[in-house]
């Protein structure tokens, strides 16, 4: 809004240039998110306690040490999503079709995570929505996403699969983008859910990876550093970078009440908001096989739990002394704050990772 409201006016009052620069508006976004996300906090951690006199519900067969966290309110993940729909309003260029439709993602996301939410509590059941009716909200949602971003790049590129490293292999999808695009934001999102087990967990590989993609739509989405790079431009893709300095900013304000012990816990209507978030601007820039390096954490808790389940229902023992795989950890006698500090280490190498690629060519 400041954009589109402020930079005509730059030719009467110069200092309104820098509203062009995404940099400064990147900038001002993340203090923005962070700003409103730590100031609501305690209002809306007090207006959850008031919904939830007994917190979230707490599973049977999760690590004892969990007991302890019970009467803990969750849904918290409602300030994050306020403080990056408030701050990409203000700090984007609304008239940029990829902003919408990450909101549109994030929003929608977390509308289904908020109903399961709703669920666990009003039932006091911690299984909330049946997975089959989440899936195909979830998908539903990425479908239209999906199509959404192939009418805004209507290039060849807009269908095709960018291979990291290899700068001009280009892989084309024709319509099979559309159901690839729809599991890279589905995967994602819940993978970060599947991730956030322990207090602060998945937010700080989340910002992480939010950074990096912030400074990732930033380059594509100028030709200069693109053809520098040897990377693939994808015109307009570069206001992504303030959307995606949002989920820094609304991570760090959550992260002041979600570090050990948390306050608030972030529920479906954070994670599976975060997560999508993410996804759609991975496939936006593509860079969805990035996501995958970049975000390997998520990838390696989703596929713990896919190896548990298979090779239980194969053999009737588990590889995994409980799943995800955080909580294999925690059986094995390590502290909650141990696994959570030496995960954020895993992040911040395989985010290096991932960056990486962007220069190896």
């Amino acid at each position: 809004m400041l954009y589109n409201l402020l930079y005509p006016l730059s030719d009467q009052f110069n200092p309104f240039n820098v509203f062009r620069y995404l940099t400064f508006r990147s900038g001002g976004a993340v203090a923005t998110a962070w700003l409103l996300s730590f100031a609501m906090g305690p209002k809306i951690i007090a207006w959850l306690r008031s919904l939830q006199p007994t917190g979230q519900p707490i599973r049977d067969d999760i690590p004892e040490s969990h007991l302890a966290k019970k009467g803990t309110p969750t849904m918290g993940g409602f300030m994050m999503l306020l403080a990056i729909v408030v701050s990409t309003l203000l700090w984007a260029d609304l008239t940029n079709g990829y902003v919408w439709v990450a909101l549109m993602v994030t929003l929608g996301f977390g509308a289904v995570g908020f109903v399961d939410d709703f669920l666990k509590l009003s039932r006091r059941n911690p299984k909330g929505l049946p997975g089959r009716f989440k899936l195909a909200a979830l998908i539903a949602v990425g479908l239209v996403a999906a199509i959404w971003l192939m009418y805004l790049t209507r290039t060849s590129i807009g269908t095709s699969l960018a291979i990291p490293v290899f700068k001009n292999v280009l892989i084309p999808l024709s319509y099979a983008f559309i159901p690839f695009a729809v599991f890279v934001m589905v995967g994602a999102s819940n993978a970060v859910n599947l991730t956030d087990g322990l207090d602060g967990l998945a937010i700080g590989p989340v910002m992480i990876a939010a950074g990096c993609f912030s400074l990732i739509a930033y380059l594509c989405g100028n030709v200069v550093f693109a053809n520098y790079l040897q990377i693939h431009h994808v015109p307009g893709v570069g206001e992504l970078a303030v959307f995606s300095a949002t989920l820094v900013g609304a991570g760090l304000g959550f992260l002041w009440y979600n570090a050990h012990p948390a306050q608030v816990f972030m529920g479906d209507t954070g994670s599976l908001s975060i997560g999508g978030a993410l996804g759609v601007v991975a496939v936006a820039t593509k860079h969805e096989l990035v996501l995958a390096i970049v975000g390997g954490l998520f990838v390696v808790e989703a596929l713990s739990v896919m190896i548990q389940v298979f090779w239980f229902k194969r053999t009737g023992k588990r590889i995994f002394l409980m799943a995800p795989i955080h909580h294999h950890f925690q059986k094995k006698g390590w502290h909650e704050q141990q696994i959570v500090i030496r995960f954020w280490i895993i992040s911040v190498i395989l985010a290096l990772a991932g960056l990486s690629t962007l220069k190896l060519r």
